[in-house]
């Protein structure tokens, strides 16, 4: 073929983009009224097709042989055809094969295309260092199988204990298969397939990271336990679904950030049990309103008759024994919750609501440094209980408003768990009463002490005063 000719004779007229599936791309042309040759003996209307030599052959019906002529395809040809572009793949060539025909059930095919695609600089030396640190790398590609093993060695991934595996066995697999995951290398394979990839290394409980940049790859990368899209040339649907993105969409992007996940992962290795709109909503509606009504408290009256502090007394017991309280009872809440491991939405609503209830029991507590909230009165303080009520019906909201709900990641609780988190919070306010019960008693048993000092001391002088 001519391709200057057919470039001036034929004007493409439409275009089938390459399919991951069929890996074949199809362009349908038309013969222009001002060409004067037609020395290739085509039709007015013609497809050329490229793609995968072994798919493309099985839709020829005739070749062109070394000395240009036509011939019908046979199966022996087909075989020799496959032979010798698997024998450019041995050397690492992406093949092509190349056809045209009056449709796309009638090609004839025109010959075998290499293309070298060599690996990007530093992408072996990432790999290296990757699978020193432990992780498993698999590569997932669409060339053939002589192509990828070859790429693969290149790079120094390995084969691991199973052999490599092409799209056509995987979708004979069950997802479950163990041969899977026992495998370094797939080729031939769609994005459809990385799916199945991804659930087969979840469920011997492996940790997967994915890498994609097309459409169809966002369903694979939202499987992944991290989906890792390209910045460059992926779709706007793949960084959607995906956790991370590489700027440049260089592999050897990776390995500096696992090695910064292994820093910060030394130091991290707890569920979180409050996700960052619950730990706002109790910063910002929780804490400000019961705290600033605590500024309107009536002032004790008993307290311009006490003796001024010593300086040795203690300022923050009464505080770290609380916040002891608080963050023992809400970690127990949250243990108990996760027991299987798994943090839902129901342990992180257990555990923010038990926080909460702790707040307001503690604000409670708060009135007073030395006398009952049962002697100053426990609805004395007007502004304190309805900042307290609006923001217990703001949390009665947050969990039981599906629109609250969906934004605080929240599930609505039973009443017996209400009931259990009121009387676990409730153990805040109760110590509190016990301790300022104790300091009042400790108190007055110091007045009356010092009281009975005083009298002996003024008896003794005044008998000193009658002797002499």
């Amino acid at each position: 073929l001519n391709a200057d000719r057919l470039k001036q004779d034929y004007s493409r007229i439409q275009e089938w983009p390459f399919n991951s599936d069929t890996k074949l791309m199809t362009v349908k042309c038309e013969r222009k009224s001002s060409a004067v040759d037609n020395s290739a003996d085509l039709p007015t209307t013609v497809f050329f097709v490229k793609g995968a030599p072994d798919r493309l052959v099985r839709a020829c019906t005739s070749y062109w042989n070394e000395r240009g002529q036509l011939e019908s395809m046979t199966s022996g040809q087909e075989t020799r055809i496959n032979d010798w572009a698997a024998q450019l793949g041995v050397g690492g060539l992406r093949v092509l094969g190349l056809a045209c025909g009056p449709d796309q059930q009638n090609l004839t095919f025109c010959g075998l295309v290499g293309l070298l695609d060599p690996p990007r600089p530093g992408v072996k030396d990432s790999i290296r260092f990757l699978q020193q640190s432990g992780v498993l790398v698999t590569m997932i590609t669409g060339d053939a199988m002589e192509t990828a093993c070859t790429i693969a060695r290149q790079l120094g991934i390995s084969g691991g204990t199973g052999q490599p595996i092409s799209g056509e066995q995987l979708d004979q697999m069950q997802p479950d298969d163990p041969r899977i995951p026992e495998t370094r290398i797939f080729y031939r394979t769609s994005p459809r397939h990385k799916n199945k990839i991804v659930r087969a290394f979840q469920a011997v409980g492996k940790v997967v990271a994915m890498t994609g940049d097309g459409v169809n790859d966002a369903v694979a990368l939202k499987a992944a336990d991290i989906g890792i899209a390209m910045g460059m040339m992926g779709t706007e649907v793949s960084k959607e679904a995906a956790d991370m993105i590489l700027i440049d969409d260089h592999f050897q992007t990776i390995w500096p950030r696992r090695s910064d996940s292994g820093h910060h992962g030394n130091g991290v290795q707890f569920a979180e049990p409050l996700n960052a709109m619950q730990i706002l909503w109790i910063n910002i509606l929780m804490d400000g309103p019961p705290a600033q009504s605590l500024g309107v408290e009536t002032a004790d009256p008993d307290l311009r008759k006490k003796p001024p502090r010593r300086p040795s007394d203690s300022l923050l017991l009464g505080v770290l024994r609380s916040a002891l309280i608080i963050v023992a009872g809400t970690l127990f809440v949250f243990h108990r919750e996760m027991s299987d491991n798994k943090v839902t939405p129901r342990d992180t609503t257990m555990t923010f609501t038990c926080f909460v209830l702790f707040d307001m029991f503690n604000a409670l507590s708060c009135r007073s440094k030395s006398k009952s909230i049962f002697t100053i009165g426990l609805f004395s303080n007007r502004t304190f209980c309805i900042a307290v009520g609006l923001s217990l019906i703001g949390q009665l909201l947050v969990i039981y408003v599906p629109p609250f709900q969906a934004i605080f990641q929240t599930e609505a609780l039973y009443a017996t768990d209400l009931l259990f988190l009121v009387c676990l919070c409730s153990t805040v306010f109760w110590i509190s009463e016990l301790a300022k019960l104790m300091h009042r008693h400790h108190y007055n048993f110091s007045r009356a002490a010092l009281s009975l000092i005083g009298f002996n001391n003024r008896r003794s002088t005044k008998f000193s005063d009658s002797i002499v």
